[in-house]
């Protein structure tokens, strides 16, 4: 079955009481899947759907924020102790090579005691890093991977990435601020997951969350989309449905679906879905 698992759709990388988790996300299509973004609960939102770590195959990261890779490193060492035995490739930023060394080297003394002690293959052999380009597109297992620029401020290495396969087109959007260039990235896909923000609830979040001055806020304003812009980009696109993903903000009780469809409601009138956590979309 083809289908977009939203493993965690918290935008932000902390977590509080009845909060949702950060960003990740699980595709299927054409047999074939992939973990996009690797916020903290990855691993555990990937069992809740069933899938066997072991057979963990690849990873995209779309950009070098924690709430998108934190757990990279602690989501295939686990696979690894579940049987994970074939290579894993990893798409993402430069970066992304640092962190895995790091990992590594914090873990060396529980690896090489497995190694010895429970006669696993080495870790550090079966994963391999992919740098995700413009100009290059992507192709595994039947997947085929086309990447844009996204806007996030001050990052500039931020993807947004298209996946075709056995007649399907599912676009994310990753992090980024309103981004017309998405239009045509995005023409005629079945779903296009787009990150999206309530403007009416941002001031309350900066002030709850920020440090005591503008900057959350100023970053939120210049590098994120309101819904209705998402809306407005899955309309001129001609998807076939919106799914609104890395929701900011995600646990205010002041805010609830009915203050998202009312913000998507004046642009886009197709099918909907609100990003919770383990939401299920069938691509039939």
């Amino acid at each position: 079955m083809d289908f977009v698992a939203l493993l965690g759709t918290k935008g932000g990388p902390a977590i509080r009481t009845g909060a949702p988790m950060p960003t990740a996300s699980l595709l299927s299509l054409g047999g074939a899947e992939a973990v996009i973004d690797c916020g903290l609960g990855v691993t555990r939102g990937l069992v809740d759907q069933g899938v066997a770590l072991k057979d963990l195959s690849r990873v995209f990261i779309t950009h070098l924020h924690s709430d998108h890779y934190l757990e990279l490193g602690p989501l295939l060492h686990t696979a690894w102790t579940a049987g994970l035995k074939s290579p894993v490739t990893v798409w993402g930023p430069a970066g992304l090579a640092g962190y895995w060394q790091g990992f590594l080297a914090s873990m060396q003394a529980d690896i090489d005691l497995r190694i010895a002690d429970e006669g696993r293959p080495d870790l550090r052999d079966l994963v391999r890093f992919r740098p995700i380009t413009a100009d290059a597109p992507i192709v595994s297992g039947g997947l085929n991977v086309t990447a844009l620029p996204a806007i996030h401020p001050p990052l500039t290495e931020c993807w947004s990435l298209s996946f075709r396969a056995a007649g399907r087109h599912v676009v994310f959007s990753g992090d980024t601020a309103h981004n017309p260039a998405l239009v045509e990235f995005a023409r005629g896909a079945d779903l296009l997951i787009h990150e999206a923000m309530l403007a009416e609830g941002l001031a309350a979040l900066a002030a709850r969350v920020g440090n005591g001055d503008d900057r959350l806020l100023r970053h939120l304003q210049r590098s994120h989309t309101l819904a209705a812009d998402a809306a407005r980009v899955a309309a001129a696109a001609g998807v076939r449905a919106l799914a609104l993903h890395h929701l900011i903000p995600s646990d205010d009780p002041d805010f609830g679906a009915a203050d998202w469809a009312r913000a998507v409601a004046p642009h886009w009138t197709g099918p909907l879905h609100l990003g919770t956590d383990g939401l299920c979309l069938p691509l039939d």
